[in-house]
């Protein structure tokens, strides 16, 4: 792979005496480059929504997030779909993370992975990958072998293909039908993605699934409605977002989430329309989870 003349490669002229400086300068130059991650982000929204609005559009349809990336990339991407669970609830099997060298890979790096194209077609087929399903490849240089190839079979089958990368003119930005390349300069460590261009894919992967969340009704106003309470502190957030939804007290909060079986969006729907757990649930179920339609 030819490293020449991409961005997250290339020196750092602000950060070429890091070695000579005191720890607070150290930190200094380090925090003055990471504030350049957001104003990168901002350049790229328009990519961002519209990879929002696609995905949506599959998600509801029973389509699943499927994140493909090596090293730093791969990870970032598993975490962003192992968290849609615990916080909206979304199966395990509707978004998950594929990384080159399999789970091992999560822990420690697996040399050589990223460097297979036939892997990642294994892993996608293994997966059963189909044309309602979305891809989101992730690679700071936007080039790496694996994740091109994730982007190319997907396309083959019919996916969505989406790529997360920190250069623009990149094979992985050219080959998705969406690419968002937020172009964060130069590492603080030359080559070293896991800072600056790891700090922007979170950023970017955040956005993306948090908004595919809000398009399929899992959160109502800016709060998550389909968080599972599978513990005592889970169980409180769970009680104190249906009493701020509803604007009633906590003990009557409780009660709601009991009736409801524990579901937070239904407790909402019967505290404020004012109807039982059943109906609570057919009216959700007609208007896509959305409680704001619902009480509309």
């Amino acid at each position: 792979m030819n490293l020449e003349g991409l961005t997250t490669e290339a020196r750092n002229e602000a950060t070429k005496k890091i070695d000579q400086v005191s720890t607070l300068e150290m930190v200094t130059l380090i925090n003055q480059e990471d504030q350049k991650v957001a104003q990168a982000i901002e350049k790229v929204l328009p990519q961002i929504a519209a990879a929002i609005d696609a995905a949506a559009e599959r998600f509801k349809k029973g389509g699943r997030l499927i994140y493909c990336g090596a090293g730093t990339s791969g990870r970032l991407g598993a975490l962003d779909a192992i968290e849609l669970t615990p916080t909206y609830s979304v199966s395990p099997e509707r978004a998950f993370g594929i990384l080159a060298g399999g789970e091992k890979a999560m822990y420690q790096a697996i040399e050589g992975a990223e460097d297979s194209k036939e892997l990642a077609i294994e892993d996608l087929t293994q997966h059963k990958l189909t044309a309602r399903d979305v891809v989101i490849a992730i690679a700071a240089s936007g080039r790496t072998p694996y994740a091109v190839s994730a982007i190319e079979y997907g396309k083959k089958v019919g996916a969505l293909t989406i790529s997360v990368t920190c250069n623009n003119q990149s094979p992985m930005n050219q080959l998705a039908e969406i690419g968002i390349a937020p172009i964060v300069g130069p590492e603080v460590i030359t080559g070293s993605t896991r800072m600056k261009a790891g700090s922007a894919q979170k950023m970017v992967l955040n956005m993306f699934s948090t908004g595919i969340m809000v398009k399929v009704g899992n959160i109502y106003q800016n709060l998550m409605v389909n968080v599972q309470p599978t513990n005592e502190k889970l169980m409180q957030r769970a009680t104190n977002i249906i009493k701020e939804a509803a604007e009633i007290e906590e003990s009557q909060a409780k009660e709601y989430l009991e009736a409801a079986q524990l579901e937070v969006a239904p407790a909402i729907v019967m505290a404020k329309a004012h109807v039982d757990f059943q109906k609570a649930k057919q009216l959700l179920a007609e208007h896509d989870g959305r409680i704001s339609e619902v009480l509309a």
